[in-house]
């Protein structure tokens, strides 16, 4: 089973990573902790995780909610009820009106068990996701970190952790993703943690600009 963190060691794995890097003791005495970002492992969260997906998290969120307003419950049964025109006036477009389709599909089939997730490795669970049309590397890593808080994964398709990374060391605009990747090899084995930090960073600092995201 992969490490994983909770309410009780947040803290305390927020100060060791202070320990180890003292641009992330700066950020937590001038912004105080990070909130710990947890969503439930459920169909909704996926389906939210696919709505933020390249567009702004109010954007995501205000999706979310008129899908709430329209279904009540949002399960795998009642997504395959609506049509295409109910899920666009839900603000789906026609690509994530088909991925949530095809995950709640897959769901009801038993073909994927969000609750056999919870005894599963990183990179099986990345491999079933994976597999689903619409899902890459960018939503299981949040999967990962805000679902089942598996404690060292870098998501380096998301473009306010790229953008942090960068602020926060003081890189140029240019610097490769394998240059970072680099950079966050010292976090280990609380890269998450490390991210937390970051996004924390990015949306405490001066003009924070809405976090964009990578498809997949």
């Amino acid at each position: 089973m992969p490490q994983q963190f909770n309410q009780s060691t947040y803290h305390s794995i927020c100060n060791e990573l202070g320990q180890m890097d003292a641009d992330f003791a700066a950020v937590i005495q001038n912004h105080g902790y990070p909130p710990m970002w947890t969503r439930p492992n459920s169909f909704e969260t996926l389906v939210h995780i696919i709505l933020e997906q390249q567009v702004s998290l109010a954007s995501a969120l205000s999706a979310l909610n008129k899908l709430r307003e329209r279904i009540q419950e949002i399960t795998p049964a009642r997504i395959l009820l609506l049509t295409d025109l109910e899920l666009r006036e839900c603000y789906f477009s026609r690509q994530k009106s088909a991925y949530v389709r095809y995950l709640a599909e897959a769901i009801i089939s038993g073909q994927l068990s969000l609750e056999a997730f919870g005894q599963m490795e990183n990179d099986e669970i990345r491999r079933e996701l994976c597999a689903l049309k619409g899902i890459g590397n960018w939503t299981v890593d949040v999967y990962l970190m805000f679902v089942l808080q598996h404690s060292d994964i870098l998501p380096l398709g998301d473009l306010a952790i790229v953008n942090a990374i960068k602020r926060l060391k003081g890189l140029p605009k240019e610097t490769a993703k394998e240059e970072l990747k680099m950079v966050g090899e010292q976090w280990k084995p609380y890269r998450t943690v490390a991210s937390m930090l970051l996004w924390h960073y990015y949306l405490s600092s001066p003009a924070p600009r809405a976090a964009k995201m990578k498809k997949g």
